[in-house]
């Protein structure tokens, strides 16, 4: 008896889907080894992602009609091309269910959602330890760019800026 493929479907998430995001956040920072890191709440994520201003927006990713994968963007804005853009900030897709095309798929609807909106650009990061991710990015057509590097302020140095009065 041959088995029949595994049905992927794609779904923009709702305020009911909180608790499977931050569930799916953790289980993206396990795997990142960033466990420490993630102390998102669910009233944090329903207040920015389905607030008054939502500051992102993400996918469910879901096999035979189980949530198995998530990809959480927002909009950028280009200067150079006086466009927007679309950063994703995290994807991920649980062991279990890897190796059927969800990733692809959320991959695809990004990409579908980027140039229905007329973005200029579709970028992320990604771990340079992650050599599965890299391999699957380059696999998309994806290309590294490497002469950028990501900057960040965050904690004690972000406070100690924002606190500069001096003009």
């Amino acid at each position: 008896m041959a088995s029949t493929a595994p049905v992927l479907s794609i779904r923009p998430a709702t305020a009911a889907d909180v608790p499977l995001i931050r569930q799916l956040i953790a289980e993206l920072a396990d795997y990142e080894k960033l466990a420490h890191a993630a102390v998102a709440t669910d009233d944090d994520l329903r207040t920015q992602l389905f607030g008054q201003r939502p500051a992102a927006e993400v996918l469910i990713g879901e096999v035979d009609g189980e949530p198995a994968g998530f990809a959480l963007f927002f909009h950028t804005f280009s200067t150079f091309l006086g466009k927007r853009g679309l950063y994703l900030e995290d994807l991920f897709v649980r062991p279990a269910a890897r190796g059927v095309g969800l990733g692809r798929h959320l991959m695809a609807a990004l990409a579908r959602i980027a140039v229905q909106r007329d973005c200029g650009r579709f970028e992320w990061s990604v771990l340079d330890w992650n050599a599965p991710a890299i391999g699957f990015y380059r696999r998309l057509g994806a290309v590294a760019m490497d002469d950028w590097t990501v900057q960040r302020l965050e904690g004690a140095a972000l406070h100690a800026l924002a606190a500069r009065d001096e003009l």
